[in-house]
C-alpha cells in the first residue's frame, strides 16, 4: 500500500518541479510578467477576461468571466456558467485571478463573453490533456480549437494573442 503513495508523490513532486522550470522560461521570455499570486495588485474582471485558481499547488484551472459568473469546462466535459465559490469550490485555490496587461487591464471581450453564452450547457469529452480547460478558454477566446494542453501554453498563446506579457492580478470580486 506504500509504494502507491510514493509513486504519487514523486510524480506531484516532479510536476512541481516542472512548473518551476516552465515558470522560469515563461518569464525569461518576457510571456509572462506576474504569475498566480505574486502581484498584490486587485483587479474588477471584465466581461471575457479569462481567470484562473490554482489546483494543489500543481495545476491551474482556467474559465472566462461572464457577467459576475465564470463560464468553465468541468471534467465531466460539460461548459457550465458558475459563481466564484463554486469555481473554487473543491480546489486548493482560494483567490481568483484575472490575466492583465502591464497597465493592470483585464485581456477581455465582449465576443469572448458571447462565445461562452452561445455555448453553455454544450458537452465535450473531457481529457485533463488532449481536452481541457485551457484548450475551452482559449477556443472561446479565438473561436478555433486549439491543441494546448497547459497553462504555461495558454500563457503563451495569450500573450501573442494580446501582443503583451501576462500579468495575473488578484479578482476583486464579492463572494455569497
Amino acid at each position: 500500500m506504500p509504494a502507491p503513495l510514493l509513486w504519487l508523490g514523486a510524480a506531484c513532486l516532479g510536476l512541481y518541479a516542472s512548473n518551476k522550470a516552465t515558470d522560469a522560461y515563461l518569464r525569461s521570455t518576457n510571456t509572462v510578467g506576474k504569475l498566480p499570486g505574486e502581484s498584490s495588485k486587485r483587479v474588477v474582471p471584465r466581461n471575457g477576461a479569462i481567470i484562473t485558481c490554482g489546483i494543489y499547488g500543481v495545476l491551474d484551472h482556467t474559465g472566462v468571466w461572464v457577467n459576475g459568473n465564470i463560464f468553465e469546462l468541468s471534467g465531466k466535459g460539460l461548459i457550465r456558467s458558475v459563481s466564484p465559490d463554486r469555481f473554487l469550490d473543491n480546489r486548493s485555490g482560494k483567490k481568483i485571478y484575472v490575466a492583465c496587461d502591464e497597465t493592470f487591464r483585464p485581456l477581455a471581450g465582449e465576443e469572448v463573453a458571447q462565445r461562452c453564452i452561445d455555448n453553455l450547457y454544450g458537452l465535450r469529452e473531457y481529457h485533463l490533456i488532449n481536452n481541457n480547460c485551457h484548450q475551452f478558454v482559449l477556443e472561446m477566446l479565438t473561436g478555433e480549437k486549439s491543441k494546448i494542453t497547459s497553462f504555461n501554453e495558454l500563457n503563451e498563446a495569450l500573450s501573442a494573442l494580446f501582443l503583451t506579457n501576462i500579468n495575473w492580478h488578484e479578482a476583486n470580486v464579492s463572494f455569497r
